[in-house]
Order: C-alpha cells, then sequence, then structure tokens
C-alpha cells in the first residue's frame, strides 16, 4: 500500500490509501482493513485548457464501457469524435443532456466556466456532470489509479460547493516524505522479524540435538 502511494505520488488526482488499526494483540497492532483518503490534492496551473481541476468536494462523472465511473484526475483531451474524454476513452457525461458525451469543435477554442458550462465563441456547448457521493470512503472503490466506481447503490446528486478551474490539474494527495519514512520503518521491522525467526529456528534445532545426544 506505501509502495502504491509512492508510485503514484505524480498522478494527478490520486487518492492515498491509509489502513485502519484494530486492538493489540499479543503486543502489534492488527490492520483491520484499508481506506482511501479523498482530502484534496494541491490544484497547480498547467496552461493546457483541457486541463481541469476541481477546487471543492466532487467527481468529474464519465461515460466507461461499464457504466459510469468517476474521477478526481482532470487530464481530458479531444477524441476522434470530438468528445472529450480521457486517455483511456471514458466521455466526459453532459449534465443537460442526460450523460451524453459532449462533443466539440476542435478548430475553435474551448472556454469552460467555474461551473462546468463548456462554451465555443458564443455557443453553449454542454455542461460538465459534477457528481457527489454520500460517503464516497464507504461506497466508491477504485479502479486502477485514477478511477472510482459505486460498490453498491447510492445517492449521487450534483455536486454543491466545487468550482472548476480551467488549465489546472490537481496533484496527488500523497504525503510523500511520510509514505516513504514508514516505509523504511516497515522494511526494517520485516527485517527484524526475519532474523528473529532464523534465531528461533537455530534455538529449536540446537535444543533437538542436545535431547538426541546420548549421555
Amino acid at each position: 500500500m506505501l509502495a502504491n502511494n509512492i508510485a503514484n505520488s505524480g498522478t494527478a488526482g490520486f487518492k492515498s490509501d491509509r489502513e485502519f488499526y484494530g486492538l493489540y494483540q499479543q503486543e502489534l497492532p492488527v490492520i483491520e482493513k484499508q481506506w482511501t483518503d479523498f482530502s484534496q490534492g494541491t490544484l497547480v496551473p498547467t496552461g493546457n485548457p483541457l486541463d481541469l481541476g476541481l477546487s471543492g468536494p466532487g467527481f468529474f462523472a464519465l461515460n466507461s464501457p461499464a457504466g459510469t465511473v468517476y474521477a478526481r484526475n482532470g487530464q481530458f483531451q479531444i477524441g476522434k469524435s470530438n468528445q472529450l474524454q480521457t486517455a483511456e476513452g471514458y466521455t466526459l457525461r453532459n449534465f443537460r443532456d442526460n450523460g451524453n458525451p459532449i462533443v466539440v469543435d476542435p478548430a475553435q477554442a474551448i472556454d469552460i466556466d467555474k461551473d462546468g458550462v463548456v462554451r465555443q465563441g458564443a455557443q453553449e456547448i454542454g455542461q460538465i456532470e459534477i457528481s457527489s457521493v454520500s460517503d464516497p470512503s464507504q461506497l466508491l472503490s477504485k479502479l486502477g489509479n485514477s478511477y472510482f466506481a459505486l460498490m453498491k447503490p447510492a445517492q449521487v446528486t450534483p455536486a454543491a460547493g466545487v468550482e472548476v478551474k480551467q488549465g489546472t490539474l490537481e496533484q496527488s494527495n500523497v504525503p510523500v516524505a511520510d509514505a516513504a519514512v514508514r516505509l523504511i520503518s516497515v522494511m526494517r521491522q520485516f527485517e527484524m522479524l526475519q532474523k528473529a525467526l532464523s534465531v528461533g529456528t537455530d534455538m529449536n534445532k540446537q535444543a533437538i540435538e542436545e535431547v538426541a545426544k546420548v549421555s
């Protein structure tokens, strides 16, 4: 988990994983399960009009072959069918058109305001669907490193209190220094346990040999 967090520290919109600890048993904590930290990462300007960052809670709603999925990674591009989509081909849902893809003219500049309204010239092309999930830590599961899917039916509503920032990207929220220190600590603990097991094995072997000796 820690290694995966560090590996994705440069992935836009990546959300770090953490762990729940249960009661201590035999002087060691028991990890019950892991959970995803959905806190917002830093928004960094890129100057690319197809890079979008979300300021506030919410997710980009996307059409995928498996149905609607959600993401905080706002790296979009214009596909072969002139649709706004991710690198994997998942299309941004048009809030004003029942979730159908947003089709643009690649020859014209694209302007996207804080509410996600897409304009080209004086014409409004559509509005990006930004969704809110009631309890993302309990209801969303990761699909790869950039997407999330609903684990069970849940209330999904239009996000409130969120702004679309054109020309920016949300960075990973992984605390790199902390994750690196913890990873080193885990590796050292693992090495200590290996040595302890080796010592225990040698002691058992010696005990067996001593008992087997004829006095």
